[in-house]
């Protein structure tokens, strides 16, 4: 591709959520919320700064299991998109570390399975899964450490939900249906 197109299909996504962060009140609030949320402390920075206390008072090793105090009237919605906030809250760094290296190695061993199918469509198939689940995670993980604006999207395989688990574990049957196919049999 040309550099050039590459910019102007990148000045017109800007473009396109500029217009649409204007369109609704709430989206501009989220935002300003995401730039300061002391700003706002009791009404649209309350999550993030809960968020954050949560995954602060967790210290390296944790509250233990189930001690969460920010889960009890403090975080809005603790076991949907900012579960990743308690587990750091209730097994520290070390614990937030683990769920990282998981994600990791998911998205480690998705690429290999892409990468030793003989099948063109497995192999895409298997990126597209891989590059979902573990995109995913990256951007939950970053709502939730107050490092990009708040959007809504669980953590895969840790968030309580219905819909969200099962796409998920279907996804993830299909990416071990994949590895079935391997040239070297994983």
């Amino acid at each position: 591709m040309r550099i050039g197109h590459l910019f102007l299909l990148g000045l017109g996504g800007l473009a396109a959520g500029v217009f649409l962060v204007l369109q609704e009140p709430y989206r501009l609030q989220r935002l300003f919320s995401f730039i300061d949320p002391t700003r706002d402390p009791k009404g649209s920075g309350w999550q993030i700064l809960q968020s954050l206390m949560a995954l602060g008072s967790g210290g390296i090793i944790g509250l233990g299991l189930g001690r969460s105090r920010q889960k009890f009237f403090y975080l809005p919605e603790p076991h949907t998109d900012y579960i990743f906030s308690i587990i750091g809250e209730e097994l520290g760094l070390l614990g937030t570390i683990l769920i990282l290296l998981l994600f990791f190695g998911l998205g480690w061993r998705g690429y290999k399975i892409a990468l030793s199918t003989s099948d063109t469509y497995g192999s895409l198939l298997a990126v597209g899964i891989t590059s979902w689940l573990v995109a995913q995670a990256l951007i939950n993980i970053a709502v939730v450490t107050a490092t990009i604006p708040a959007t809504g999207i669980t953590l895969p395989l840790l968030s309580y939900g219905g819909s969200s688990l099962g796409i998920t574990m279907i996804a993830i049957g299909i990416l071990f249906n994949i590895s079935r196919t391997t040239r070297d049999n994983l």
